[in-house]
């Protein structure tokens, strides 16, 4: 799904498999392309932590492509590793670094896997994987309902419950590409309720914040 510069959402495509399929990702994204998106123009793109959606946007998206990973998938991959009255701890320790500055919200999150390290290395070292990419929309100056929506997944969580709801009328699929046409069909009943980003009249930052700096320059000048 993507968001354009005025808050509307768009189901932009689809593909079948797992994200966690690298030519499964690769395919999506280069068939986006044939169909005239430029993958080049700067953009935010806002992840799962599937490493195969991660290593496609590094390979076909460009050098000025910023990856935002989803903070709900990461306290919950951190919490699941601990027992409850830590994982309690935890999730309220990483929900107020989120709340900070870059650099603070980060060496929150260093102390907090010290803290894990000895009795929970598994979940220390989640809290510490793909960090720099949990901050990248504090770093782009994005802040308040903006923020909160960018944060997380939940723009294409909400159509894909929709989804379940539409395919699972279907009892006895015959193939794939009836799998396909089925959540295809999902998608355009849940695009009949999109409301437009929260938040969206800040998008102008993120836009502008995106820019290359020789672009900043050229638009200054």
């Amino acid at each position: 799904m993507g968001v354009d510069a005025q808050g509307d959402k768009h189901v932009l495509g689809l593909a079948p498999g797992s994200s966690e399929n690298a030519k499964v990702v690769k395919d999506l994204l280069s068939g986006l392309v044939q169909r005239g998106l430029d993958l080049n123009v700067p953009r935010l793109w806002v992840i799962d932590g599937s490493k195969a959606l991660r290593s496609g946007i590094e390979q076909l998206c460009g050098k000025d492509a910023k990856v935002q990973r989803c903070r709900i998938h990461k306290i919950r991959n951190v919490t699941e590793r601990l027992p409850k009255d830590r994982a309690e701890q935890a999730r309220w320790l990483m929900k107020q670094a989120f709340k900070l500055d870059a650099a603070k919200g980060k060496q929150k999150i260093r102390e907090l896997a010290r803290d894990l390290k000895a009795q929970h290395p598994d979940a220390a070292a989640s809290a510490l994987e793909g960090l720099d990419e949990m901050f990248t929309i504090t770093e782009l100056g994005i802040t308040g309902e903006l923020a909160r929506c960018l944060a997380t997944t939940n723009v294409i969580e909400s159509p894909n419950s929709v989804v379940r709801r539409v395919s699972g009328r279907v009892t006895n699929y015959k193939d794939a590409e009836m799998v396909l046409r089925w959540t295809a069909a999902g998608f355009l009943e849940a695009e009949k309720s999109f409301r437009k980003l929260r938040g969206h009249a800040d998008l102008k930052i993120l836009i502008n914040s995106l820019r290359p700096a020789t672009q900043q320059l050229k638009k200054a000048a």
